[in-house]
């Protein structure tokens, strides 16, 4: 049986010398190479969704693949595909990097310049523990493989826009609408969430932060089963020690928990983090709230052209929700999406804060009344989104949302929307 090999490799000499010397390996069968690290985790992605066994059996990642780092993009895959053999691809064949690159869920690294005996014999060895691996799936063993869930980030364009009330519901319409859902606060310094559900929990992200392997076991440890059925993982008591939650951990975090939940909404605030940085750059899709004013469209402006410099995600893959939206605001969804270059949600959320006041202030938003029209529209959002299961969203908030007062404005969306 010939071994699938699949290179992801972004410089296009060394795409060709690999993929050359891929060729000549016995019962190798190279497939077209990725060429960053979103279009690999696509294609990954893409295969697993059909079968495990549609996966290559070896990803062959080079140093130098971007945008997420190589030993970054090794860990996710590792979590996200753990069927599929990694090997690194270096100039850098030292014992601290071959240390890092096993611990970072790698089977194998080849040193550069790439030499036939040695390709040969490491593809030759991972290939076969990925074979091993597949047939003990096939056994029933308990593996997660495919690829996972839906990873949303919520932002707020500035404090005060309704980014965790966004959020909240989001994550309860998808729990309500079947799906398994995590809601996720990395407003680490001043997040809310267990505020606006009423919960007193311990633990929190940071007991994930120092985890070099997250366990089912682990991460059930961390989360609290709201009664909603949402799991919910926490921002820390002590906001200082957000400080603690890094990049890296994010992406570890976010791998197990899209390898266990079937949505998992992001909570990331409105002060741009690391953390956070981390977590818009992974998410399926990214929102931006604001509210249909100059200050906070100025700032999702800002937002947004800040994402763009540090690389973190163009203005075209952010998505962004109009929250207290009236018919009559001079501050319309065509305008924000001109002014900010990005996609915006067809629904709208309207400015109805009467209805959310009392159970905001209870800290008991989950008991929102079904025919709150805000309610409505979050969860229709849900299932603009994906979140929700088409119609789940809108039936189960209490009936269709209104859309004569604009508490929903349906309207084409632009290609290539979030």
């Amino acid at each position: 049986m010939p071994t699938r090999i699949l290179p992801a490799v972004g410089d296009a000499d060394a795409v060709r010398s690999i993929t050359a010397l891929l060729s000549q390996l016995p019962d190798a069968e190279p497939v077209a190479p990725a060429v960053d690290s979103t279009q690999l985790v696509d294609t990954l992605a893409r295969l697993a969704a059909e079968s495990v066994d549609e996966l290559p059996e070896v990803v062959v990642v080079h140093e130098r693949i971007g945008p997420v780092p190589a030993l970054e993009l090794i860990r996710e895959v590792a979590l996200r595909f753990p069927a599929v053999g990694v090997i690194l691809v270096t100039s850098d064949a030292s014992p601290g990097l071959f240390q890092a690159a096993m611990d970072h869920g790698a089977r194998g690294l080849v040193a550069l310049p790439l030499g036939y005996e040695e390709l040969a014999s490491r593809v030759q060895a991972v290939a076969q523990w990925s074979v091993g691996v597949r047939r003990h799936l096939g056994a029933g063993g308990d593996v997660l493989t495919g690829a996972g869930g839906t990873v949303v980030t919520v932002s707020g364009a500035k404090g005060g826009v309704g980014a965790t009330l966004t959020a909240v519901q989001l994550a309860l319409a998808a729990q309500a609408s079947g799906r398994a859902a995590a809601l996720v606060d990395l407003d680490l310094q001043t997040g809310d969430v267990g505020s606006f559900l009423d919960v007193r929990f311990r633990r929190s992200v940071v007991d994930l932060a120092a985890v070099d392997d997250i366990s089912p076991r682990v991460l059930a440890d961390a989360v609290y089963r709201h009664d909603t059925g949402v799991a919910l993982l926490l921002a820390p008591g002590e906001g200082e020690r957000g400080e603690e939650v890094t990049d890296r951990a994010v992406r570890q975090i976010v791998g197990a928990l899209r390898s266990r939940y079937e949505a998992v909404v992001i909570d990331c605030g409105a002060q741009l983090s690391g953390a956070g940085a981390a977590a818009v750059e992974m998410a399926d899709t990214a929102l931006l709230v604001t509210t249909p004013d100059v200050v906070a469209v100025r700032g999702a402006k800002r937002a947004v052209r800040m994402w763009e410099r540090l690389q973190i995600r163009k203005a075209q893959e952010t998505t962004v929700v109009v929250n207290r939206h009236g018919r009559n605001a001079e501050i319309q969804p065509p305008l924000i999406q001109k002014i900010t270059g990005t996609a915006v949600a067809a629904t709208t959320v309207p400015a109805h804060f009467k209805e959310l006041q009392s159970a905001v202030d209870a800290g008991r938003i989950h008991e929102l009344d079904g025919k709150s029209t805000v309610k409505q529209a979050l969860w229709a959002l849900a299932g603009e989104l994906g979140l929700a299961r088409a119609g789940e969203g809108a039936h189960r908030a209490g009936g269709r949302p209104r859309g004569d007062r604009g508490a929903v404005s349906f309207r084409r969306r632009r290609d290539g929307g979030g």
